[in-house]
């Protein structure tokens, strides 16, 4: 038998127990044997300490292998006010404290870890427990309003470094039959090393839910603030509020600005004759001798690799050639995704471009439809003009209107604003190359700034208000306005350092974007391209984005508070609405590639456009995943293919558009897959490829009909040739709004 002892900081010791209190581990009795022993709940420490137990004095022998993994979340210890008793209606008890808490524990939990942080996420039903042999409550720490006298529960999270936070995720039971709510509000104060608490402080509002029993993680956003403690004030909506978990999503910060490190005092040296003197000179220009091989090995095999696939893709290029296929192949330099910082000439090719390549059609892809719906023609005065620059694909071998697919790697979303690019057949950029921008000069002086949406790497996104723009729009297009009213609009703005590249990708965006025209899609109204910054000005909807929007309101049947309502027929009309801007950009093969609530305007009557630039704002970056610094992709709305083939297609925004059906349904209360880490919706999508019945989708929603669910369902199968198109959701959905 032993005992484990551990400590994080090498100066405070713990020792271990277990979920029942017991400190004692049994060992083995053979010596031959080996005993595995699982540590519940899970040790986080730096050093640990193993004590043999014997009931007499005697030698002990002792092989000890740890199994465990790095501690990546950097959580040193929480502070909180101990967890109190729950007495049922029948006298029944059910205790909330924190039983594996390894700090201080009083009247308040000081210095330590517990179940807030040991990976188990309690049960829909607080008084039931993932756990054998524990009482009920067990998975939960709770409280009750009436011990908080200013309305809050405060808990203090110590971490081991700066660290720039993402988010928070907390997950908590909603058992509201007995007075058990998620918090309402939650309000997060930084601080880095020993200064003072920050005065700004993040404020996370939460629209309750009285539909939904069921517990939930809450994602609150962090807004990357850089701390190394941070204190939340937790705001009770009900009776009682319970935690199970608290994650974060951080990284470590890039500078530590604690100041000088602490001095040690220097033990003196003694003089030993017989050890032989140190050459250090020597070991440093051994080790840089060491360095310059291992750089020059890593240059000539990165030279060999690049001599294979140049090898392999001539290879490819003529057996294109001898198959005679009956559509032309564009080269990466002929196809276009605009907003990439890509050259518009094949003799400007990079490698690091982001473009997406367009290939013929595969069997086991869906079609969608071909170009049924052209692009508007051209006046015959169109000619080049400044605004030119996009590279003349090379003209199909084949039928008119072949299908073409946008296929890439896996590849950045984000065009030089910000907001994520279409993906535009070689075809349409055929239509559109050497042909001028059908859109008026604004004069930038009318633009007034009111906030800044979001940014990119080369651009930003402003709200405007802007007066007299009836003047400028299109003869066949009516602003929702009163004459002489101010218009808000959204301003996309290339800053002016920005290279030659980003210029040419934003001029690109101008003359695509002038072509849509769609009553649900977002329209760009006027430019100002005469001198820098280039601006385009599009249109913006009064009732901000989709998801913000429904978040702010409640189903008709929960609404206990005065929060608004949106009924079920208006739901179903918005949807409608995104399904029919889907339809027409399916129709021109254009792949929106980021189709979701945040993603919608929301205008007068609830009126729909879909829009481009919810990925530049801060406010939705816990939505995405980066991948090595280089890329954001929102995996929670891609489909498998785009995940792991880097495929997007007509059939990828499909499977995006039953997340957004999700989404509206839910009224945004929480993330997809909110259950999951990002890690985990990646290994779920594997569950996807294959097909073995144990991928996970997400749940129907409790205002849902079985019809939109189904529907749902039918965006998320497998194979993408049985997904419906844009033309059959959107038919579908004007039958049931008919019924």
């Amino acid at each position: 038998m032993y005992k484990i002892n551990y400590s994080r900081d090498g100066t405070r010791w713990i020792s271990w127990r277990n979920r029942h209190g017991k400190q004692v581990l049994d060992g083995n009795s053979n010596p031959y044997d080996i005993f595995l022993k699982d540590l519940e709940p899970p040790i986080v420490a730096r050093f640990v300490r193993f004590i043999p137990v014997t009931d007499h004095s005697m030698n002990v022998c002792m092989r000890v292998e740890l199994y465990g993994c790095v501690w990546l979340d950097g959580l040193v210890s929480y502070n909180a006010p101990a967890g109190q008793q729950f007495v049922l209606p029948g006298g029944s008890i059910i205790y909330l404290n924190d039983s594996v808490y390894d700090g201080a524990v009083g009247y308040s939990m000081t210095e330590g870890l517990g179940q807030l942080t040991d990976g188990v996420s309690g049960l829909d039903d607080f008084t039931q427990t993932h756990e054998y042999h524990v009482w009920p409550g067990y998975d939960y720490v709770g409280w009750r309003n009436e011990s908080a006298p200013s309305g809050y529960i405060e808990i203090m999270f110590e971490f081991d470094r700066i660290r720039n936070f993402t988010t928070m995720k907390v997950h908590c039971n909603n058992m509201f039959a007995k007075g058990v709510k998620i918090f309402k509000e939650v309000q997060c104060y930084f601080r880095s090393e020993a200064n003072e608490w920050e005065p700004n402080a993040v404020s996370f509002p939460l629209v309750l839910d009285d539909v939904n029993p069921s517990a939930r993680f809450v994602t609150v956003p962090l807004h990357h603030r850089m701390a190394s403690a941070i204190k939340c004030q937790y705001h009770f909506a009900d009776t009682w509020m319970m935690f199970s978990e608290i994650t974060f999503q951080s990284d470590a910060a890039m500078y530590n600005n604690s100041g000088a490190l602490p001095t040690s005092p220097v033990a003196p040296t003694t003089y030993d004759p017989m050890l032989k003197v140190d050459d250090s000179n020597t070991r440093i220009l051994i080790g840089c001798l060491v360095a310059i091989i291992f750089i020059l090995l890593a240059i000539i095999v990165i030279i060999l690799w690049r001599q294979f696939w140049q090898k392999m893709l001539e290879k490819a290029s003529r057996r294109m050639l001898d198959d005679e296929m009956t559509v032309s192949l564009s080269l990466p330099s002929e196809s276009s995704m605009f907003n990439n910082n890509r050259s518009s000439s094949p003799s400007e090719q990079e490698s690091n471009s982001t473009y997406d390549r367009i290939f013929p059609l595969r069997p086991d892809y869906q079609e969608p439809s071909r170009l049924i719906r052209k692009l508007p023609e051209f006046a015959p005065g169109e000619e080049e003009s400044g605004c030119s620059g996009v590279a003349k694909p090379a003209q199909p071998s084949g039928p008119e209107g072949a299908p073409h697919y946008a296929e890439a790697d896996i590849v950045n979303l984000q065009g030089v604003t910000g907001g994520n690019t279409y993906s535009v057949p070689a075809v349409t950029m055929d239509l559109l190359s050497g042909k001028d921008v059908a859109v008026e000069e604004f004069p930038r002086k009318l633009l007034t700034f009111k906030e800044k949406l979001g940014e990119g790497q080369f651009g930003e996104v402003h709200l405007c208000e802007v007066e007299g723009m009836e003047k400028f729009k299109d003869k066949d297009f009516a602003l929702d306005v009163s004459a002489n009213q101010p218009v808000l609009v959204a301003v996309k703005m290339l800053r002016a350092d920005a290279n030659k590249n980003a210029r040419n990708d934003f001029l690109k965006e101008i003359k695509i974007m002038s072509r849509l025209k769609d009553p649900n899609i977002i329209r760009l109204l006027a430019v100002c391209i005469t001198e820098d910054p280039l601006c385009m000005i599009t249109e913006y909807m009064e009732n901000g984005d989709l998801n913000q929007f429904l978040s702010r309101h409640e189903p008709p049947s929960s609404a206990s508070s005065n929060a608004p309502t949106v009924s079920y027929a208006n739901l179903k009309f918005m949807a409608t609405q995104i399904a029919s801007g889907m339809k027409y950009l399916s129709s021109l093969n254009f792949v929106h590639r980021d189709l979701a609530t945040r993603n919608c305007l929301v205008g007068k009557n609830y009126t729909i456009k879909i829009a481009d630039f919810g990925m530049s704002r801060n406010l939705y970056s816990g939505d995405y995943y980066r991948i090595q610094g280089r890329a954001v992709l929102p995996i929670r709305w891609m489909s498998w293919e785009s995940i792991l083939l880097g495929k997007f297609t007509t059939a990828s925004d499909v499977w995006a558009f039953g997340v957004t059906l999700w989404e509206t349904f839910t009224f945004c209360q929480e993330q997809p897959y909110s259950q999951l880490s990002d890690e985990q919706v990646i290994e779920n999508t594997g569950e996807f490829f294959r097909d073995q019945g144990r991928q996970t989708y997400l749940p129907q929603p409790a205002i849902c009909p079985d019809s939109v669910y189904k529907l749902m369902l039918s965006c998320w199968r497998r194979d993408t040739k049985h997904r419906p198109s844009f033309q059959e959701i959107h038919l579908l959905l004007l039958q049931q709004g008919d019924e």
